[in-house]
């Protein structure tokens, strides 16, 4: 009598979900990638008292938010770094040739003067701020339980990345254009001192500091960069549109592109998340701790616009709080705006 021999394992078996099926390109190229989350007590496989590994277990393994299967988790645009590239190589290529064709066009010459200083004000310091996405999103992407989130993470660092470099080209074309204004050599100083920037300089220093991987997450992809979207991008991309500047307009369009997506992921981990008891109610808290100060971090900003910065406040507000209504966690203290206002 022999035994029958053992069924042999096909090729990335782990994927398999019961159904006969070739797993797909994003499945195989994406998931369970992270061999640090094997081993709870020994992140990286080292010494669990070494600082690193106290780091992850405490901010990682120990986080509030809980969930039994994070690799489960699924970027709805399935996206990967080859398809990443393609795409956004498009983006590139739309953007930059914005840049060519209104540079040809004498578009910076026909702009307003007093636009011209708002925007020394109120845009070109904004790379700061793009910068300080790219931290968050690049803390997410290193401390995410499962390659699947580190994946979208890495791909938003790359994108406001991309948004500091075109803040950054404008600044220097914007500077050969009107030398004097201090364009290219007074950001830092507008960033640190000019009072519309200040409540987004609170909200993004305190965000950085927020160690545990999914509060990082909640601040800086639920509330953060909702707040910089619809105020920095958004309303002043419409107020840009109004005062001549198509160039800003649509490259503020443009990034809002890469924010869409995003905030698709977003919510998909969200979801995920919020299958689990308990989750919502911590989910809920660190909205209720984060929304007060990117609301008054919004006003701040568009207070400073040359007109109607009472009302762009209260619009960017309104699509802020209609975004976190998509993700089933309204509670009583998170309170929609007053458009009558």
């Amino acid at each position: 009598m022999t035994d029958s021999p053992l069924p042999t394992l096909k090729t990335w078996s782990y994927l398999s979900t019961g159904a006969r099926r070739r797993p797909s390109e994003y499945e195989v190229v994406s998931t369970g990638l992270h061999y640090h989350t094997l081993d709870q007590n020994r992140p990286w496989e080292l010494d669990p008292n070494i600082p690193m590994a106290q780091w992850y277990k405490r901010y990682r393994n120990q986080s509030p938010l809980r969930h039994p299967d994070w690799d489960a988790f699924r970027d709805p645009d399935e996206m990967i770094y080859r398809t990443y590239n393609l795409v956004q190589d498009g983006q590139e290529n739309y953007v930059y040739g914005l840049f060519d064709q209104f540079n040809e066009r004498g578009h910076d010459q026909l702009l307003d003067l007093e636009w011209v200083r708002f925007l020394a004000d109120a845009y070109t310091p904004s790379r700061y701020l793009f910068h300080a996405l790219q931290l968050g999103s690049a803390y997410v992407h290193q401390m995410a339980p499962a390659s699947t989130i580190t994946n979208c993470a890495t791909y938003a660092t790359a994108d406001h990345l991309r948004w500091v470099t075109h803040t950054a080209y404008r600044t220097r074309e914007l500077a050969n254009a009107f030398p004097g204004l201090g364009f290219a050599e007074c950001e830092r100083e507008r960033w640190e001192t000019d009072p519309r920037w200040q409540g987004f300089r609170e909200l993004v220093e305190q965000a950085l500091v927020a160690w545990d991987w999914a509060e990082a997450f909640t601040a800086f992809f639920l509330i953060v960069k909702p707040a910089v979207e619809e105020a920095v991008l958004n309303q002043l991309g419409e107020l840009a549109r109004a005062h001549g500047d198509t160039l800003l307009g649509l490259l503020t369009q443009a990034q809002t592109r890469d924010a869409e997506r995003h905030r698709r992921w977003g919510v998909a981990l969200v979801t995920m998340a919020l299958e689990q008891p308990g989750n919502r109610e911590v989910l809920t808290g660190w909205l209720g701790k984060w929304v007060p100060l990117a609301e008054a971090a919004v006003e701040e900003f568009c207070a400073g616009f040359p007109s109607d910065g009472r009302a762009a406040a209260q619009r960017a507000k309104h699509a802020m709080a209609s975004f976190r209504g998509s993700l089933l966690l309204a509670a009583s203290h998170l309170t929609q705006p007053n458009l009558d206002q």
